[in-house]
């Protein structure tokens, strides 16, 4: 078997998969490809870093285009001279897709796991999708019904995290655990886990938490960063504009941060799920290079891009984008959610929905969707 996940959050859905698969068919399972430390300690053999595939945004693909390319092209010919009985992609489908056409072709089984966003630009790539792969697996139910009209095959698996997240979570003990004051209002900023999202939205996010410090608001903020160059960064941007801010920055743990925030200013992505899930009211916001936002602008077919509201079919949160991530918008929006206690309770009745809707045992689904395909090709 062989596995690719190209980052972080496909990391995670990747060694559930494999754990999940390995519970089912123990020692019958070999597995390589590419991933991070969670799909390693759950027993793939990773061919080279995860990071190497790791990078967003049209520019900064450009950058590294011959690499990632190269790339794609000594694993394609690995597994076409070892031919595995099924090669699963996880997200990343600029990587992903062209490598399962290749193998789907070779007469590989193929499976993807995470839609990508056809439903929000390249619809065209419906039909390519098609040619590409034996089963797609979604993460959410509005996904499954596109493929179904297009005729390729599709289970919707719900999303690993709605699995993992209790339905109520006591924000108490999770600001207890983290040492915030009890009686402020606590306020999580969320900059993203990459370097370059980190570099475009925390100096905003630090400049909102100033905002709202002058408006008279008696808070306290959480800042988790994802790892030593995060964090030298944002404690070399706190001295250069005076370390005065009550403000606690965690090494991880960006969970329980949520958790224990009243108003989360989060990056748009995985992240803002973990929020809904965690029934957190959010402000969402996100900066990309100029180019790139403007050209996914000009693509993009739906009104939103943060994952709540398109759960919801509606608005349901804040989303302050580029030009509109400034300081006092956002500061805005987080005072408007702190100051409205029954808009906040709605909203909660609203995540709850969406929760239960979610939580469908993804690991279990995917590794029986892939088993199912494996029991249909006679290879299992």
């Amino acid at each position: 078997m062989a596995i690719v996940a190209g980052e972080p959050s496909g990391d995670v859905l990747g060694a559930g998969l494999l754990r999940a698969l390995s519970a089912r068919c123990p020692g019958r399972i070999e597995i390589s490809g590419i991933g991070g430390q969670q799909m390693i300690a759950a027993g793939c053999d990773s061919l080279c870093p995860m990071e190497r595939l790791s990078v967003m945004g049209f520019i900064e693909v450009l950058a590294r285009y011959a690499e990632i390319r190269g790339l794609r092209r000594r694993l394609v010919q690995r597994l076409l001279q070892h031919r595995p009985d099924v090669f699963i992609g996880i997200d990343a489908p600029d990587f992903n897709l062209p490598a399962e056409a290749l193998l789907h072709k070779a007469g590989i089984a193929t499976v993807h796991y995470v839609s990508p966003q056809v439903w929000a630009w390249r619809r065209y790539r419906m039909r390519g999708i098609g040619r590409a792969v034996d089963r797609m697996l979604t993460l959410f139910p509005f996904e499954e019904a596109i493929y179904k009209q297009h005729q390729v095959p599709v289970c919707c698996v719900g999303h690993p995290l709605a699995d993992q997240i209790p339905m109520t979570v006591d924000h108490q003990d999770a600001r207890q655990s983290l040492g915030l004051p009890a009686q402020r209002q606590v306020v999580a900023l969320l900059p993203g886990s990459r370097m370059q999202e980190i570099r475009r939205l925390a100096p905003t996010m630090l400049s909102t938490a100033r905002w709202l410090l002058a408006r008279g608001t008696d808070l306290w903020f959480v800042m988790p960063v994802a790892n030593a160059p995060a964090r030298a960064y944002i404690e070399a941007l706190l001295r250069s504009v005076g370390g005065d801010l009550p403000l606690t920055l965690l090494n991880g743990k960006a969970r329980m941060a949520m958790a224990a925030a009243d108003v989360v200013l989060v990056a748009s992505g995985t992240a803002t799920l973990e929020a809904l899930l965690l029934k957190r009211p959010m402000v969402i916001t996100y900066r990309a290079a100029r180019l790139t936002y403007y050209l996914a602008k000009a693509m993009v077919r739906v009104k939103h891009v943060g994952l709540p509201n398109l759960l919801a079919g509606r608005s349901l949160i804040p989303e302050l984008l580029q030009d509109a991530a400034t300081p006092e918008m956002l500061g805005a929006a987080v005072l408007d959610w702190l100051e409205r206690p029954q808009r906040r309770a709605a909203l909660q009745a609203e995540f709850d929905r969406i929760h239960s809707m979610l939580r469908r045992d993804a690991d279990s689904r995917a590794a029986e969707a892939v088993l199912e395909l494996l029991r249909d090709r006679g290879t299992l």
